[in-house]
């Protein structure tokens, strides 16, 4: 199973753009990173700029609408992920829980949907899904 573990830094909403982690910081993440890939569990990884550098895209009426960031309505913004390949949401939990965080910080995990999940009419409309994944060079789930 694949799961994303998604860092979420509070008080990252307003964060200046251009802002980046310490070195410091890093380094301890870094051990984590490493922990997890001799584990044979990380598939990737990365951090995410600040949302004052990002853009979000609306569909109000079927219409694009692009807001550029920082997102003054945001409670919560990703800072980075991990995706991972585990096997239950109990392993994911336990490999989050290990991670070297701030007290600021949160780690949400979520399980990615596999094309196996759907029904065959979902996957019939979904047709040339796993070739895209397989030609971008994705890890192609179960």
């Amino acid at each position: 199973m694949r799961f994303m573990m998604l860092m979420i830094p509070k008080g990252y909403e307003s964060v200046a753009p251009g802002t980046l982690p310490d070195a410091k910081a890093i380094e301890v993440m870094m051990r984590y990173n490493e922990t997890l890939q001799k584990a044979g569990v990380l598939l990737t990884l990365d951090g995410l700029h600040p949302p004052s550098m990002g853009a979000r895209v609306s569909f109000s009426g079927g219409k694009p609408t692009v807001t550029d960031g920082p997102f003054a309505e945001a409670k919560e913004v990703l800072g980075g992920y991990w995706m991972i390949q585990v096997r239950s949401k109990e392993e994911a939990i336990e490999w989050a829980s290990r991670c070297p965080a701030s007290d600021n910080e949160m780690i949400e995990i979520r399980q990615v949907q596999e094309f196996a999940d759907f029904p065959p009419d979902v996957q019939k409309a979904a047709a040339g899904f796993v070739e895209m994944q397989t030609q971008n060079g994705q890890y192609q789930g179960a």
